[in-house]
């Protein structure tokens, strides 16, 4: 996978997924070579921008970007880590292949730490991008933020995605000479009312439940698990993230933090790739995940903590290489990482810790290191008592070492097994290592991991030589290695799982469905890149 063959602007990038994700607010990315204005042109003042040729830039009060004949410009003047914008904006598909070009942070709606003497605005505006838009960071100051009460809609179509990206994947923006690159921006923050086990049952109470985000100071949680803070369908994320700050290790920015969103909101074909930390990571809330393509993220495709209740369904992950500076690069460290509780107790009783349904995953792991923390890729890792369900899951591992494995388990993520709140059902471990050795791999109550996993013949555990990919690379071969039955998932009695007669992400059965083509495509996008 080379950074120089992609994302410049020619034929190749045209028959691919374009890029996507933005930027950082006081934080400098441990990687960052997007830095600085790649814009080209003026930002915004307050008479407003030259909307010429058709083309109208984003507004807000008289403020307005500035269209330079083919792209729109939003300098600091319009967007930035001391602006916040406290009215509905929108975002529209520019013509002959422009873009939305942003230097600062564009922060939705107005935050606010209760216990001073703000209120949350419940009503808040709303950031609509509609189908087609691309919008494009040129540094790690560049993020997008949603406040609680605000709303970020960006639904795109199949034929029309929504991209969030690096400035650097056009060359007409590229000021520095470099490919576009994880942590060229900081990334997407959804800051929801939901429910975290990181506040108290009495600072919910008290409506004082205001949890800082990681990487930014802003603030999340409440206790409405219902709470909408908007929607994305048919969205690319690419190139986003930050590494920890220094001495503020797991302090990050991720490609796209859900911060206690609750489930009115709903993420549905999104395709997120290269970013520096985590693809999606969930603190608390309830918010759903669908249709799901991760490749080539350097920590954790899926990150889940302090909580989450929510559902999931068809994700795809995909760790590989990327070509830095002529090295090569090891892309992943977790499939999943899934973190039960941040805090416990009869203080903290009323969140539990995450216990989501989750169903119809392929985690395809390498027997390389990631380069954001030297740790191996590994499938998932269970902590904190992480007490989730998992259905027609399949984990791949062909090549290991003896420190890596499919299933990794600390001491304190046992303890979801030890409960009997962490099961796997109808799925498939097609791993060289199955578990990473921690010792004598042996629960608390005395069971072995080797025989807790096959769950009375419910699942199957297989090796890394085993036949369980078709040719694609990418739909699952029930034929040949893998013996048992996928569960249809008609036992839920849930609308929001499709019925299925297949393990992991996706089935060769239907290579004309969007969401086969979705996946091949964003597959062919990242080994391109």
């Amino acid at each position: 996978m080379k950074f120089n063959t992609l994302f410049k602007i020619s034929a190749v990038t045209a028959a691919l997924f374009l890029a996507g994700c933005g930027g950082d607010i006081n934080v400098t990315p441990t990687v960052n070579n997007g830095g600085g204005s790649g814009s080209d042109g003026g930002g915004a003042d307050g008479g407003g921008g030259d909307s010429g040729s058709g083309a109208d830039c984003a507004s807000y009060g008289d403020v307005q970007g500035s269209y330079d004949g083919q792209d729109c410009n939003y300098d600091t003047d319009f967007a930035s880590a001391t602006i916040e914008i406290d009215e509905d904006i929108t975002f529209e598909e520019l013509p002959d292949g422009g873009v939305h070009v942003f230097e600062g942070a564009l922060q939705i709606g107005v935050d606010c730490d209760t216990t001073t003497s703000c209120e949350i605005n419940q009503n808040g505006p709303v950031m609509t991008v509609e189908p087609g838009a691309t919008l494009a960071f040129t540094s790690g100051e560049a993020i997008v933020q949603v406040a609680r009460g605000a709303q970020l809609n960006a639904i795109g179509t199949f034929d029309k995605p929504i991209t969030f990206t690096s400035a650097n994947a056009f060359d007409r923006l590229n000021v520095t000479g470099d490919a576009p690159r994880f942590a060229d921006w900081g990334g997407i923050i959804v800051n929801g009312n939901g429910q975290t086990n990181q506040c108290t049952n009495a600072q919910r109470a008290a409506d004082t439940c205001n949890i800082e985000s990681e990487g930014i100071v802003s603030y999340y949680g409440g206790n409405d698990n219902a709470d909408d803070s908007g929607s994305m369908k048919y969205v690319k994320i690419w190139y986003a993230g930050s590494g920890p700050r220094e001495g503020g290790d797991g302090d990050d920015l991720n490609s796209l933090t859900l911060n206690a969103v609750g489930s009115g909101s709903s993420y549905e074909f999104l395709h997120i790739h290269q970013g520096y930390d985590d693809g999606v990571e969930f603190f608390g809330g309830a918010a759903n995940i669908k249709n799901i393509v991760f490749t080539d993220n350097q920590d954790d495709s899926v990150d889940i903590d302090a909580g989450w209740q929510g559902k999931a369904q068809f994700l795809f992950i995909k760790h590989g290489t990327v070509d830095v500076d002529g090295n090569t690069v090891g892309m992943g460290n977790g499939g999943f990482e899934a973190d039960g509780e941040k805090n416990n107790g009869p203080d903290y009783d009323e969140v539990p810790p995450s216990a989501p349904t989750i169903a119809n995953v392929t985690v395809i792991t390498t027997d390389l290191k990631s380069e954001r923390d030297d740790a191996p890729s590994i499938a998932t890792k269970f902590d904190d008592n992480f007490q989730g369900q998992m259905y027609n899951v399949l984990k791949i591992k062909e090549n290991g070492t003896a420190d890596d494995g499919c299933i990794f388990f600390t001491s304190d993520g046992e303890a979801g097994v030890d409960n009997g709140e962490l099961d796997f059902y109808n799925s498939v471990l097609a791993c060289t290592n199955n578990f990473v050795n921690t010792g004598d791999n042996t629960f608390g109550d005395g069971e072995t991991y080797s025989a807790w996993y096959p769950n009375d013949g419910v699942n199957e555990v297989l090796d890394g030589s085993a036949t369980v990919l078709n040719d694609d690379g990418i739909s699952s071969d029930m034929s040949s290695s893998i013996t048992i039955a996928a569960n249809d998932l008609t036992e839920l009695n849930d609308d929001f799982f499709t019925p299925v007669d297949f393990i992991g992400a996706l089935s060769d059965d239907d290579t004309s469905s969007e969401w086969y083509q979705w996946v091949e495509t964003a597959v062919a996008a990242a080994d391109a890149d």
